[in-house]
């Protein structure tokens, strides 16, 4: 089998299976480990396959730039959105973190609604200004282009003197085995400060995300309160996060 037809199987693999195993494909080939392995080098170069200890997994589509990502399931987000913003209270303190499904959940609040939100993205910030009752804090740094929202130390310090009621997280990559992921070694930094600094997490999570893994860890799925899903999301996929202990809300 030659390498360009070694991958294409790979990929067709993983497609169907959600992972390959470096160590089972080269038995099943009677090739070597090394091989294989190079192979998944090869495609994780590529951005086609996140690599993981022993093998790979699909590298989740949310990874691409906003304008990209604005263009995946936006009836999805809008659904999760305002089942998300069902369990907010008028007094509280949120945070909504930067992305195109935290987005629909501004656009899903209550023009009247009393409420004050934290966030460290600017285009959060801006499309809050049309509410009169909510008052927005946002949070400053180094802005970081490809999420539009802010990072860095002194975004951090910041961070680190809230209370929030409730935190909406976006990511990239939910995983029973890997946890919570995103793009962005100083994103991942950022979510999982302000997760800290939350009485409960909700990770905002359309299905184009889910069994997907991305290259930086924010934190393990037991770390967050609950994860919100689109309803038609599978009763197998949902038991193997409650059995890491966290709630699976079916928007």
């Amino acid at each position: 089998m030659l390498t360009k037809q070694r991958h294409q199987y790979l990929l067709d693999l993983l497609q169907q299976q959600g992972q390959v195993i470096a160590k089972t494909i080269a038995e099943e080939l009677a090739l070597s480990e090394d091989t294989i392995r190079r192979d998944l080098r090869e495609l994780a170069k590529q951005g086609l396959v996140q690599r993981v200890h022993g093998g790979a997994l699909p590298i989740s589509p949310a990874l691409g730039d906003f304008n990209t990502r604005l263009q995946i399931g936006s009836e999805e987000k809008a659904q999760i959105a305002k089942a998300a913003v069902s369990l907010i209270q008028a007094g509280q303190t949120i945070f909504l973190d930067g992305g195109t499904t935290t987005q629909q959940v501004v656009r899903q609040l209550p023009k009247d609604l009393t409420l004050t939100v934290v966030t460290h993205s600017p285009s959060i910030a801006l499309d809050l200004v049309a509410y009169p009752n909510i008052e927005v804090i946002l949070i400053g740094g180094k802005l970081f282009k490809h999420s539009i929202v802010t990072v860095g130390a002194s975004a951090l310090e910041a961070i680190h003197q809230l209370r929030v009621d409730l935190y909406f997280m976006g990511v990239t990559g939910v995983h029973a085995s890997y946890g919570l992921t995103t793009g962005d070694l100083e994103e991942a930094t950022m979510k999982r400060a302000i997760s800290q600094q939350a009485a409960e997490t909700i990770v905002l999570a359309s299905s184009e995300k889910l069994d997907k893994v991305s290259p930086y860890t924010i934190c393990a799925m037991h770390a967050v309160s609950s994860v919100m899903v689109n309803r038609e999301v599978s009763w197998e996929l949902a038991a193997k996060l409650e059995a890491l202990g966290v709630a699976v809300i079916r928007a």
